[in-house]
């Protein structure tokens, strides 16, 4: 008897949530990722405190780590898909689940109903802490400012960390995967901002950074937090499209 394409598309969602929430390393990033926010997220308050607090936003301190956070979801999105190639697990996800565009399609889903909240939660704990250390010398922000703000960081977290998983997709190694990866965001790309300033803009990472940036007089936004958002869209739609192509056409 045949299987529905919606029951099978469940079958997989289910299997594939059921692998990353089982696999210590996920939680284990997620863990690092969480406390290393709220450390830093304590270091850029205290430096605000020092500082001009009063003419300070909650949110721009408190969303100062975002810059090195996204390096967590990063190393979750390689985990996510390059972990079944160690030791050979892919071969028996594919031997149960042998329609492979599905499947990955489906990894991506699963990947994205763990990253929403983690990535809300860990964002918000930051603008949290902050709000509660600065709270009587921080300039007020308005609450649909801070909905709005919050959604930009989730969705910019939660598109670098599908974005890393295609990435790992294609090259299955996690170590290459993460050294191209981190060293793209951590050096190539601040290092290329003075060279490639008419482009730069139009790459994921700095894109994103719009989704989440707040409307400043003292700097001119070229992009809005729609276009930003846009454009890291279709960074990560292209890589999972390429990666559910090859990982079609090639063997486990």
């Amino acid at each position: 008897m045949s299987v529905s394409l919606s029951r099978k598309i469940t079958q997989i969602l289910r299997a594939e949530l059921d692998k990353l929430v089982t696999l210590p390393l996920i939680w284990l990033t997620l863990m690092g990722t969480f406390i290393l926010n709220l450390v830093l997220a304590a270091a850029f308050t205290s430096v605000g405190l020092q500082g001009a607090a009063g003419t300070q936003s909650i949110l721009d301190i408190g969303l100062a780590s975002m810059g090195y956070l996204q390096a967590g979801f990063i190393i979750l999105g390689i985990l996510a898909t390059c972990s079944e190639y160690t030791g050979g697990q892919i071969r028996t996800t594919l031997t149960t689940i042998p329609w492979r565009g599905y499947q990955l399609s489906t990894k991506h889903l699963a990947l994205g109903i763990i990253t929403i909240p983690v990535a809300f939660i860990i964002a918000a704990s930051g603008v949290l802490y902050t709000f509660i250390m600065m709270r009587d010398t921080a300039a007020v922000i308005e609450i649909d400012t801070l909905i709005k703000t919050l959604l930009g960081a989730t969705g910019y977290l939660t598109l670098t960390t599908l974005l890393s998983a295609a990435i790992g997709a294609l090259l299955r190694r996690t170590t290459s995967a993460l050294v191209i990866l981190l060293g793209y965001y951590f050096i190539v790309s601040p290092l290329s901002r003075d060279f490639l300033s008419s482009i730069k803009n139009y790459f994921p990472d700095t894109a994103g950074a719009y989704m989440y940036m707040l409307p400043s007089s003292d700097k001119i936004n070229v992009l809005t937090a729609m276009q930003g958002t846009g454009i890291t869209m279709l960074w990560t739609v292209i890589f999972i499209t390429l990666a559910i192509v090859f990982y079609r056409k090639r063997d486990a």
